[in-house]
């Protein structure tokens, strides 16, 4: 998943980003809600993490603001109110869900995956092409009676390539996905992990699943 976390906590910011990269999210931060309002209206994010209390524009102004342009990415806002009505507001606002600090990195995960489960057209999360079958539920990813072990980046990108089954994604579209704003790593990264995620996948198998659309990007599919 493509993440915005918005919270001026520096400390908790770079905790929870670095917890959600690790995992092999995209993940972009920022300390403000002025700056929040600015990266969604410029990303294409899956969920967004915002707190309440920022400085700039507070993080509920910045919901109803996204609400209000029509904008319903998942949102997940923190705060460390905890009252019944402080609740309400935020729902009522039209956040997703509500996380209330101290909390734990496991549960903000569960929570950012039971997200990213509501928002998908596959609730079961389990999707196929051909024999493989990946489940971005469990992570769990087999082909025939294979079972394939990815790294976080090798299966958010197969991940990305799964729910787009049939389309033709371009490397802009997949560094949008798979990075964030300030990657300046090597250009050539996404025929990289291409390649990385095709000897996993297609190598030793008579039917290839990965191509590529010359000048256009790759598709997953059968042939």
């Amino acid at each position: 998943m493509r993440i915005l976390i918005a919270d001026d906590e520096r400390d908790l910011n770079n905790i929870v980003s670095k917890n959600l990269k690790m995992q092999g999210h995209s993940v972009d931060s920022v300390f403000n809600g002025l700056d929040a309002l600015e990266y969604i209206r410029a990303g294409d994010y899956d969920a967004v993490i915002l707190d309440i209390m920022m400085p700039g524009m507070d993080g509920l102004t910045v919901l109803r603001t996204m609400r209000r342009e029509n904008n319903l990415t998942a949102v997940l806002m923190l705060t460390a109110k905890d009252s019944i009505s402080d609740r309400v507001t935020g729902l009522d606002s039209g956040a997703n869900d509500y996380l209330i600090k101290p909390f734990s990195l496991e549960e903000l995960s569960a929570r950012i995956r039971v997200l990213g489960r509501k928002a998908s057209a596959n609730p079961d999360c389990i999707y196929t092409v051909g024999d493989l079958s990946v489940n971005t539920s469990s992570r769990v990813v087999r082909r025939g009676d294979k079972d394939i072990s990815l790294t976080p980046k090798e299966f958010a990108l197969l991940e990305y390539l799964v729910k787009n089954k049939g389309k033709v994604v371009s490397h802009a579209q997949i560094e949008n996905n798979l990075w964030n704003f300030d990657f300046e790593g090597d250009p050539g990264a996404v025929i990289v992990y291409i390649r990385y995620l095709r000897r996993k996948i297609d190598d030793g198998f008579d039917v290839k699943l990965i191509h590529t659309v010359r000048g256009s990007g790759y598709v997953i599919k059968e042939e």
